[in-house]
């Protein structure tokens, strides 16, 4: 989390309690607050603490740019901490969200407790208009969604990609189920799973019937669904992690997926609606 100057000085004022009717804290209370996120401070006994508002704030800036500024901002508002103030915790919260706007942040409600999140870092969706068969419920991809979003704002880069790739998962096996009634269970072979669906929605590559350039596309959805399943492998947080992922190896996962399961739906209603889908059911032998 990275905040500009004007919102450092907000933050210090508010954790040292120099902001009207928010919990005042002493020097001591400044020291043990700021120690458990990395500080190594002692209070001196024989005086020479700066002001308790500077001190602060010095503290906000040295920690601004990480994750552990999200975990200070969300102690801060504990509502436990409100019991005796004059300034209710959610006056403090819509005080705290006009000052972080501006840098794309907001405080907002996590259980009793309270959490920060990056405004833009999700706002991932399907296309409206994409339809998903009976046993794939929009719940479940909204869910997946959702998890996408709160983990790129939470900076969980790898529980992103495993979000990412987990609702390409439930897409293809859903589709598939819809269109092929004795499809067989899905194994984990992610790739081996989108061939299957690819040949039920004839978006094969190796098509006759279409030109260079979509061919070259189809190609490249292949090399997504690859992709996917070696980040989660290499990078995410289902397996032991070979390097850590950033935040923009994370977006970039999440949005390709999101495209990707929006592009399948689209291709399944167009073309059942032209008549060219049929559900089969494979022979048995």
């Amino acid at each position: 989390m990275k905040v500009s100057e004007y919102a450092i000085e907000f933050l210090g004022n508010l954790v040292a309690g120099d902001v009207p009717g928010v919990p005042y804290r002493s020097g001591p209370q400044l020291v043990k607050c700021f120690n458990q996120f990395g500080a190594r401070d002692v209070y001196p006994s024989g005086g020479g603490f700066p002001t308790r508002r500077i001190y602060a704030q010095d503290k906000v800036r040295a920690l601004n740019g990480s994750a552990a500024l999200m975990q200070v901002i969300a102690q801060i508002v504990d509502p436990r901490e409100f019991s005796k103030a004059e300034k209710s915790v959610d006056e403090v919260i819509r005080l705290l969200n006009e000052h972080l706007k501006y840098d794309g942040y907001e405080v907002v409600p996590e259980g009793h407790l309270f959490k920060v999140r990056e405004m833009s870092a999700g706002r991932v969706k399907l296309d409206a208009s994409a339809r998903v068969p009976d046993e794939l419920t929009q719940l479940t991809i909204d869910e997946n969604i959702r998890k996408c979003e709160s983990k790129l704002s939470d900076g969980d880069f790898s529980g992103a990609i495993t979000n990412a790739r987990s609702m390409i998962e439930v897409v293809l096996i859903g589709i598939e189920k819809d269109l092929d009634t004795s499809a067989e269970s899905y194994d984990g072979d992610l790739v081996k799973l989108y061939k299957r669906v690819q040949k039920l929605l004839n978006i094969e590559p190796d098509r006759k019937d279409i030109s260079d350039s979509l061919r070259q596309i189809l190609s490249g959805l292949i090399s997504i669904v690859n992709g996917l399943a070696a980040m989660r492998n290499k990078m995410s947080d289902a397996h032991a992690a070979t390097y850590r992922p950033s935040r923009h190896h994370a977006k970039l996962a999440v949005y390709a997926a999101t495209t990707l399961a929006d592009f399948l739906f689209e291709t399944k209603n167009y073309q059942r609606q032209r008549g060219v889908l049929r559900n089969s059911e494979r022979t048995k032998s």
